[in-house]
C-alpha cells in the first residue's frame, strides 16, 4: 500500500489557468530582486510564515491607525498597510528559496490576505471613507471569488481569468484621502461587477463538477 504522505499532492493556488505562468515569472524577479534580503533572513532564522503574520499584523496596524484623531496618523496608517504589501511580496520567494512552498504556505498567505481585504474594507466603512453597500458587495464578492479559486484549483478546474483588485483599491486609499474624496467608491463599483461574475459562474461551475 502506498502512504498518503507519499502521493503527490495537486497545486492548490487562488490563480486561473493563464496566470500561474506568469505569477512564476513574477516570484522568480522577486527571488532576484530580493536574494541578498533572502539571503539574510535565513541566516537570522526568519521564515515564510513569520513573514505572513508580520504581513497580516501590518494590514491589521492600518485598521487601528486609520482615521485616528492624532496627527500624521493617516500616514503611519498607509505605511502599515505599504509594509503589508511588502511584506506579502516576499514570503512566497523565500518560501521558494528554503524550498518549503507548498499548498499549506499558500492557504496561510491567501488566508491572510483575504484577512486583510476584510478588516481595510470594515475600516474604509466604519470611518465612511466608502458607502456601506458598495463596501459590503465588494467584500463579499472578493471573498467568493477567493473561496471559489481555491476550489476550483483543487478540483483541477481553474479559472481562465481573474479579477483581484486588492492592490488597486490599496493605491487608491491616499488618491482617495488626499485628493479625489469619496472616488474609491466609484472604482468599488467597477470591482464589483466582475467579482459579482465571476463568484457567479464559479459557483455554477463547482456545482457542475460535483
Amino acid at each position: 500500500m502506498i502512504s498518503q504522505k507519499n502521493v503527490p499532492q495537486p497545486r492548490v493556488s487562488v490563480y486561473a489557468s493563464g496566470e500561474q505562468s506568469m505569477m512564476d515569472a513574477s516570484q522568480a524577479r522577486r527571488h532576484r530582486f530580493f536574494l541578498p534580503i533572502l539571503k539574510l533572513f535565513v541566516r537570522s532564522g526568519i521564515t515564510p510564515n513569520l513573514l505572513t503574520g508580520l504581513s497580516l499584523l501590518c494590514g491589521i496596524g492600518f485598521c487601528f491607525t486609520f482615521g485616528q484623531s492624532w496627527e500624521g496618523a493617516p500616514l503611519v496608517a498607509l505605511g502599515l498597510l505599504f509594509l503589508h504589501v511588502l511584506l506579502d511580496g516576499i514570503d512566497g520567494p523565500l518560501a521558494r528559496f528554503m524550498g518549503t512552498a507548498g499548498n499549506r504556505g499558500s492557504f496561510t498567505d491567501t488566508t491572510a490576505d483575504q484577512l486583510v481585504v476584510a478588516f481595510t474594507t470594515i475600516t474604509l466603512i466604519h470611518f465612511d471613507v466608502v458607502h456601506a453597500t458598495v463596501g459590503g458587495l465588494y467584500l463579499l464578492f472578493y471573498t467568493l471569488v477567493v473561496v471559489f479559486a481555491m476550489i476550483r484549483s483543487s478540483l483541477a478546474i481553474p479559472y481562465s481569468w481573474l479579477v483581484r483588485p486588492r492592490f488597486m483599491v490599496y493605491a487608491w486609499i491616499p488618491i482617495d484621502v488626499y485628493f479625489l474624496p469619496g472616488t474609491l467608491n466609484y472604482l468599488l463599483w467597477l470591482c464589483v461587477l466582475p467579482l459579482a461574475w465571476k463568484s457567479t459562474t464559479g459557483f455554477y461551475k463547482i456545482r457542475k463538477q460535483l
